[in-house]
């Protein structure tokens, strides 16, 4: 299984209290670390003396949590605490975790987790415990993956953002398919990658409009977009396509603030997948 990015570089004790420290990257602030770690950024501000921030400066984070020990920590899964036991392991979940995230880290499905504790909703509790099988104990015979045709966007793999966790498989990833049964012969494509947003109208566009510039979809086509650390989905239409800069290098789509905004988006470039469709070229 692949092991998250770390954007901690170790934490502290401080009065058996676990405090985080998070060394600053590009266009960090006190807002989005305090977003990352889910504490509130006057708390932030006011235990660092409200001192300027640089690139590469380490902050510390106090949180509420207590101290376990000095293991640097994954954004996805802030003070965790796991006992294994053989083929299971019991996990405590901490405050803003999801199931998504945590399936991540065992490299399990949300719906093993959702089954192996008798969960009715996909709402979790900060102390919640929840018992989670190894890989080993639930991998299920292979089966034939389906039939795709695999076409090139011709756009290079994405580069890991800090805030996301180690993918298994390329970033970059496009398949299409032949919707069956229908006689208007479109052909449904599918790609996953990173997304980029931009904040002021630079590009021309409506930030409080859902509108998104794509390298190859037609103007007019309306995309369906998830993003799926928060499990929310929006749509958006294409209105022009981009050319690659230092602000969409490796991107496959740029979208407004309110687009962002729908999907949860924590940070500048964050992953998302794409789905829309598209006359069959008969």
């Amino acid at each position: 299984m692949a092991s998250p990015l770390l954007d901690s570089v170790g934490v502290e004790n401080q009065d058996g209290k676990k405090v985080i420290l998070h060394k600053l990257e590009p266009k960090d602030n006190y807002y989005s670390v305090g977003r990352r770690y889910n504490i509130k950024p006057a708390a932030i501000i006011q235990f660092n003396g409200n001192a300027s921030l640089r690139v590469g400066q380490v902050i510390k984070v106090p949180t509420e949590l207590p101290f376990v020990s000095s293991t640097p920590i994954a954004s996805t899964t802030p003070a965790t605490e796991v006992a294994s036991n053989d083929a299971v392991t019991e996990y405590k979940v901490s405050a803003g975790e999801t199931l998504y995230a945590i399936s991540r880290r065992f490299n399990i499905k949300v719906e093993d987790i959702i089954s192996q504790n008798n969960l009715k909703s996909n709402n979790l509790t900060p102390g919640q415990i929840l018992k989670i099988r190894s890989v080993a104990a639930t991998v299920a015979p292979p089966t034939p993956p389906p039939a795709v045709v695999q076409q090139s966007t011709g756009v290079p793999a994405a580069k890991r953002d800090s805030a996301l966790v180690a993918q298994t498989d390329s970033a970059a990833n496009t398949a299409e398919r032949r919707l069956p049964a229908n006689r208007y012969g479109i052909t449904e494509r599918n790609e996953r990658g990173v997304a980029t947003y931009m904040d002021d109208t630079g590009l021309g566009l409506d930030p409080n409009k859902k509108l998104v510039l794509h390298r190859t979809a037609p103007i007019g086509t309306v995309l369906k977009i998830t993003n799926p650390m928060t499990n929310r989905t929006t749509f958006a239409k294409v209105v022009g396509s981009f050319t690659e800069n230092a602000a969409t290098r490796d991107v496959i789509v740029v979208l407004t603030k309110s687009a962002a905004d729908a999907l949860g988006a924590l940070d500048k470039r964050f992953q998302v997948n794409i789905s829309y469709g598209t006359p069959s070229n008969e």
